[in-house]
């Protein structure tokens, strides 16, 4: 998977931005100055640390070999996800979006509704 294609599927979350807080190699995506993913740009194939419910988290690192406990992470709560191909779009998706709605419903009403306008 290319660093454009992952961008752009973060970038379609509501109110996703990024930004580089730890370097010019690591990109971060955030909600209302919240983390939900980062990109490990130094990497081939490229890395992204996804925040995961802890039973799901366990279960996904059993299920595909290219998903490893977060690195510089809470390994209870964020995964590793190698990008390389073995995994079904569909399935990267569905771990996409569990990261950012559980990031989402941390936020504030006031955060909330301010998302829900954009």
């Amino acid at each position: 998977m290319t660093q454009e294609t992952i961008e752009a599927i973060l970038l379609k979350k509501p109110s996703a931005k990024f930004d580089f807080p730890f370097g010019e190699d690591v990109m971060v995506f955030r909600i209302a100055n919240k983390m939900f993913a980062l990109l490990s740009l130094n990497d081939t194939p490229l890395r992204l640390n996804l925040k995961c419910e802890p039973n799901n988290a366990v279960a996904l690192r059993d299920i595909y070999e290219s998903v490893i406990p977060g690195y510089h992470m809470n390994k209870k709560h964020w995964n590793t996800v190698i990008l390389d191909d073995s995994i079904p779009l569909e399935n990267l998706q569905d771990m996409i979006d569990e990261s950012y709605d559980l990031i989402f419903s941390k936020l504030t009403k006031k955060e909330k509704a301010q998302i829900a306008l954009c």
